[in-house]
């Protein structure tokens, strides 16, 4: 498991949660993967405390299971739970990036052309970890543009459910039009063409949809 430095001011409760959750979607902690809260306290340096409200908060959004006298699992990938989330991105996505188009500024332009030129540059390397990284930084800075931070962070947590399949398809299928599709939607938000840039959200989270047989077929143990 992958553990990172603890953010400034960051809790113990939500410094468990971040790492539970990055570990979840990195797929570092497999779907079915028992967690064990001695040793991820021991890990982390905390208390079980903060531990178990951690993973109680991922078992509201059904991205951990807890079965009495058993304990904590990740959760099986549940393909409605998906859907759902992908749907509530979608429509989340487009109307922010329509927003974005109107009122983007030159400091937020630079910052996602720097992004996409990095995903250009991984993209080269083949470097799926930091290609997705950036992934997720790109769509957050698309909310900043919007000035929707805020909305972002309340999406965030039931997005787990799409982010991990979104990482198991990079893995599996290895096809990165995802960069690309990037790419375009910045030159939209340039170019204040909300039009184009709603589209283009739209083919972008329909990627999923493609890649579900391929997915299914090589990880079906993933799977409910």
């Amino acid at each position: 498991m992958n553990i990172f430095e603890r953010l400034p001011q960051e809790s113990a409760r939500d410094y468990a949660f971040r790492i539970l959750k990055e570990n979840i979607v990195s797929l570092e902690l497999k779907p079915g993967t028992l967690i064990s809260e001695n040793e991820l306290a021991l890990e982390l340096g905390l208390s079980r405390t903060p531990v178990r409200e951690a993973i109680i908060d991922l078992a509201k959004v059904s991205i951990i299971k807890t079965i009495p006298q058993r304990g904590s699992y990740v959760s099986l990938i549940d393909p409605k739970m998906v859907e759902e989330s992908r749907f509530l991105r979608r429509v989340l996505d487009k109307a922010v990036i329509e927003v974005a188009c109107e009122s983007a500024d030159a400091n937020v332009i630079n910052e996602l052309e720097e992004n996409v030129h990095l995903q250009e540059f991984y993209l080269e390397r083949n470097d799926i970890e930091k290609i997705l990284t950036l992934d997720n930084q790109f769509h957050k800075l698309i909310y900043t543009a919007a000035g929707k931070d805020i909305i972002y962070d309340m999406r965030d947590s039931v997005m787990i459910h799409f982010d991990r399949v979104r990482s198991l398809s990079a893995e599996t299928v290895k096809d990165f039009k995802i960069v690309k599709d990037h790419r375009e939607m910045l030159d939209a938000i340039i170019a204040h063409d909300a039009y184009s840039a709603v589209n283009l959200v739209d083919k972008h989270l329909n990627r999923y949809k493609f890649d579900e047989a391929q997915i299914r077929a090589e990880s079906p143990e993933y799977f409910e």
